[in-house]
């Protein structure tokens, strides 16, 4: 179950979930909170004839219900792990750049922690964790020592079998947002003073004044370009600024 609040949700789009949510469980069963919630955006985006208030409606991010509550297949990774981010391995061209990577983030962590507690972080405990869904282990029974020690930064998510592989290979940002975050809908931000709105309507950026966006751990891509530069692409969880996407 997760139950954190979703920030950015408006009046509308709840209300929506709320009324479309348990029809799109029944018709699509086994598919978890993220792909229901997508389904349900899809229908508003569909129906999405009338324009958002210029001020936005009371917050009600607090109402409970199956769209907030319900499980995830990927909470694992995500929403149920300790770490603040996820790093997505999305090319698997160069074990050796991967492993290069990865050492260069467990050194700045390394030094991240030991800045933060004055050194005194042990350095067992700052090893990234690099585990898959099917490989994520419990351990709940560690000893209250362990619970004492730094959180981790990041999560790897770098899958061993060819079939994972395959289904993280060259994804987009996008996609990976919508594995790894939830679907929300909020007032777009207004455009800056003598700015039209877009004429297309793209509901990343404007949508008759609406704007996609997704909730959830931030999330970092290791594509291509990694394997060369070593660095890991953050991915937009919004558009802050008019006219900029999700």
């Amino acid at each position: 179950m997760w139950s954190t609040s979703m920030e950015g949700e408006n009046q509308q789009f709840a209300s929506f979930l709320i009324q479309r949510f348990p029809e799109v469980k029944e018709r699509h069963p086994g598919e978890g909170r993220r792909r229901w919630r997508l389904r349900v955006a899809q229908q508003f985006w569909q129906q999405c004839s009338y324009t958002a208030p210029i001020i936005p409606l009371p917050d009600v991010s607090s109402m409970s219900g199956d769209h907030v509550d319900d499980s995830d297949p990927l909470d694992c990774i995500s929403t149920e792990r300790p770490e603040l981010g996820l790093v997505v391995r999305t090319d698997f061209a160069n074990e050796d750049a991967w492993a290069s990577f990865c050492s260069r983030l467990e050194e700045g962590e390394r030094e991240f922690v030991e800045c933060a507690t004055g050194g005194q972080a042990a350095n067992d405990n700052l090893q990234p964790t690099d585990q898959t869904p099917e490989h994520t282990e419990d351990h709940t029974d560690e000893s209250d020592d362990d619970d004492e020690s730094p959180p981790k930064i990041f999560y790897l998510i770098n899958p061993s079998g060819a079939k994972q592989r395959a289904s993280l290979s060259n994804i987009s940002n996008l996609t990976a947002l919508r594995l790894l975050n939830d679907v929300d809908v909020r007032p777009a931000p207004s455009p800056p003073q003598g700015t039209k709105r877009i004429r297309v309507q793209n509901r990343l950026v404007d949508f008759n004044g609406w704007q996609e966006i997704y909730v959830g751990k931030q999330v970092w891509i290791y594509d291509s370009k990694s394997n060369l530069d070593q660095c890991a692409r953050l991915v937009s969880q919004s558009g802050n600024m008019y006219g900029t996407a999700t």
